[in-house]
């Protein structure tokens, strides 16, 4: 009978991920993450062939903590959807200031930005909720996105502490002004 594994594919991301979370991205490394599983780096290279294919699974595993956020933010029924996800997005930057930054404040000039899901669902509903084109939605989109962006930023840094109530009132603000714009330019 061969012996037990005792560190899987699993627990070493959730070790890679809570890593981050308690001391940052510079965390992530072979070293660090066998130190804290207690073993050498060898079931790391086992389960991962390279760094890079443990570091992308630490950030899926972060983004689905991320999307986590947006369902419990939807499903509270606070908000309308799609403020739902600012307000979502600005939550996960407070509460999980490391997994934002892993996330939402990385150099990506190397590569082409990929549309995530949330990023297409809330086109659809800026679609939808303003009868104006994809085109426009997209770029309505990227404007209140860099608001929102901007806010997590401020909070995930601890540079400025605002609350909820003049962070929601802010969105909405910048939406209502976004969506005035962006209908008088579609007739």
């Amino acid at each position: 009978m061969p012996p037990k594994v005792k560190v899987t594919k699993e627990s070493i991301v959730k070790a890679a991920v809570a890593l981050v979370r308690q001391n940052g991205v510079e965390s992530l490394n072979a070293r660090s993450i066998a130190a804290f599983l207690d073993c050498s780096t060898q079931p790391i290279f086992s389960n991962f062939q390279t760094m890079d294919d443990l570091q992308k699974a630490a950030v899926d595993a972060a983004y689905a903590r991320y999307l986590e956020f947006l369902d419990s933010e939807v499903k509270s029924g606070k908000y309308p959807a799609y403020k739902s996800f600012g307000m979502a997005y600005i939550r996960f930057a407070k509460e999980e200031k490391e997994l934002f930054k892993l996330l939402f404040m990385q150099d990506r000039s190397n590569g082409e930005l990929v549309p995530t899901q949330d990023f297409e669902a809330s086109v659809e509903m800026i679609m939808k909720a303003n009868a104006i084109s994809k085109e426009k939605a997209e770029l309505m989109h990227l404007e209140m996105w860099s608001c929102v962006h901007g806010i997590g930023t401020m909070l995930a840094t601890s540079f400025l502490s605002l609350d909820w109530e003049l962070i929601s009132n802010m969105i909405t603000d910048v939406y209502q002004g976004l969506r005035t714009r962006f209908s008088v330019e579609e007739k």
